[in-house]
């Protein structure tokens, strides 16, 4: 399973959504996308948190995935097509559906832009 930000977040913010986050982590394979590390610092700022604790957490708790030249020109492309659709839908959105399409993972999120994506399981 591929952790978005959303999820990270409420797991943090410790939100009722926090139990199945909890649960996915403990009984099954989880994933991370390097740029979810990005907006996870830039939330950490914001909410005046601690981001290099909550990035060790993360690093604990899943395994991060970089990127590559494949994921980069995928995700390039999903970006252009989705935005058809959606005005909000934003490049590391795109980098996220990228990276689990690559590794064939379902996605755990709290973003509703992921509501038509096949295998995205919103919180």
């Amino acid at each position: 399973m591929l952790l978005d930000t959303s999820a990270w977040v409420e797991l943090f913010e410790a939100t009722k959504k926090t139990a199945r986050i909890k649960e996915v982590l403990t009984k099954e394979m989880c994933y991370t996308s390097i740029v979810t590390i990005a907006e996870i610092v830039s939330w950490a700022e914001k909410s005046k948190r601690n981001h290099e604790e909550i990035i060790e957490n993360v690093g604990k708790a899943s395994t991060i995935i970089g990127l590559s030249e494949s994921i980069s020109v995928l995700a390039g492309r999903l970006n252009f097509e989705r935005k058809k659709s959606n005005k909000k839908w934003g490049m590391l959105d795109s980098f996220i559906l990228a990276t689990a399409m690559a590794y064939r993972l379902n996605i755990l999120t709290a973003d509703n832009d992921f509501r038509d994506v096949s295998g995205a399981e919103i919180l």
